[in-house]
């Protein structure tokens, strides 16, 4: 038996790092998969895999919301949980931020998140689940990353308004907050065919070693992990909150 037996759960930004080791775990524990993604090529490899389904989505229309949601719901006839794992990271100063560049990452987590939310959660199961994706720069603030944490920051509104709002149905809402994790999004050697992707996860760990409590980086596994924890039913009695998972970076930096 696994955690997830008999549940449909449709997970964003699917095709790659954190989203695809969702997507990898959730089926492997029973679940039927979407795998949600602008990346066709490779969200319909994975999904082929994996026995799951690929849809087409990008995050920050609507229409393609519904067209998704609809798709799953005439393919399973129900949807037990979405991760909405989809995200875009730019580095910036903020007043050297173009507001085309804030825009467009706010399109994605924020809004992304945001229609998530409303176009799932009126035909999802009662006792369903919503999780999604913040950051660490959620809970704290970090240089560089303005327009990402303030979408960050804002997701965590969203979960908890969310939380109160859909609890009379027994559906959880929560969101992840991940430090730094070994994906493309930190590590874009990954998307080099050219590069040495183990050397530069090595030179990553060393950065992360003089800041992280744990000493290195994170792995997308290992968050992967908790979202199957915030979907599954042993997190029956958790909703509304936020969930550092990054190696005690948010506890501070040792001195000694």
């Amino acid at each position: 038996m696994g955690k997830l037996d008999g549940r449909v759960v449709v997970v964003t930004g699917a095709a790659r790092g954190q989203g695809e080791q969702e997507a990898r775990l959730f089926r492997a524990e029973g679940a039927e998969v979407v795998v949600a993604d602008v990346l066709d090529e490779q969200g319909a490899a994975l999904a082929k895999e994996l026995g799951a389904r690929y849809v087409h989505l990008d995050v920050g229309e609507e229409d393609q919301w519904r067209s998704a949601v609809s798709t799953v719901k005439d393919a399973f006839g129900r949807i037990d949980g979405l991760v909405n794992n989809a995200g875009i990271l730019r580095f910036n100063s903020l007043v050297d931020t173009p507001l085309d560049e804030f825009m467009q990452v706010v399109r994605v987590n924020q809004v992304g998140c945001f229609l998530g939310i409303k176009t799932v959660a009126p035909v999802l199961e009662d006792g369903g689940t919503i999780v999604n994706t913040a950051s660490y720069t959620a809970v704290t603030g970090m240089a560089a990353v303005g327009t990402y944490a303030a979408t960050k920051h804002a997701i965590l509104g969203l979960t908890r308004v969310a939380a109160l709002e859909l609890a009379h149905r027994g559906i959880r809402v929560n969101a992840m907050c991940p430090g730094a994790v070994d994906t493309a999004m930190s590590n874009p050697a990954q998307l080099d065919p050219t590069a040495d992707v183990e050397e530069t996860s090595r030179a990553l760990d060393e950065l992360y070693r003089k800041l992280v409590p744990l000493g290195r980086i994170g792995k997308p596994e290992e968050v992967a992990r908790l979202a199957l924890f915030l979907t599954s039913d042993d997190s029956s009695y958790i909703t509304g909150q936020p969930f550092v998972i990054d190696g005690g970076w948010l506890a501070g930096v040792s001195v000694i």
